[in-house]
């Protein structure tokens, strides 16, 4: 089974949870993948891809001086994307991607990478978060992404899964 096929066992069952994505590097495709599953609409609230700087600050509350300071690719900046998700789409949870899907020399960025965070709002207390960094080397473009959107959605099934025991 895929991992956003089985998202929908893992979110549905009580507590039942809704989910919101917040992208850069994967441009979408975390999205398409969620919303290709008949009954997406139980759970998946929606999505955001915030490419530049302005719209991750102006969507998703992400901290402009340390963004700018790391090109927008770092976990802090991954977890403030999806605790952005969590806030702008009143869902429980929320994955985040942010990267590079070439090689960036300039940023001394070997090879395709991301970083990506999970955000999951449990109740009045603080928001648990999750965050780490995919590698995709000798990955085109698109692999890349389609690497780290399927490689993404992984991270947050095993997340779900270890919660909902």
């Amino acid at each position: 089974m895929n991992a956003a096929w089985e998202l929908k066992t893992l979110l549905l069952p009580t507590p039942r949870l809704t989910l919101a994505v917040a992208e850069s590097l994967t441009a979408g495709q975390v999205q398409a993948r969620i919303a290709a599953v008949s009954g997406a609409s139980d759970y998946f609230l929606g999505g955001i891809t915030a490419y530049t700087l302005e719209q991750k600050v102006r969507h998703l509350g992400v901290d402009r001086a340390h963004a700018a300071m790391v090109n927008c690719v770092s976990p802090r900046v991954a977890e403030e994307m999806a605790r952005g998700a969590c806030a702008l789409f009143g869902a429980d949870v929320a994955i985040a991607t942010t990267g590079y899907a070439e090689p960036s020399p300039a940023d001394n960025v070997p090879v395709p990478m991301a970083c990506w965070g999970l955000a999951h709002v449990r109740g009045p207390g603080p928001v648990f978060v999750r965050t780490g960094r995919i590698e995709c080397p000798g990955a085109t473009r698109t692999g890349a992404q389609g690497g780290v959107a399927d490689a993404v959605l992984a991270e947050l099934v095993a997340y779900l899964r270890a919660w909902r025991k």
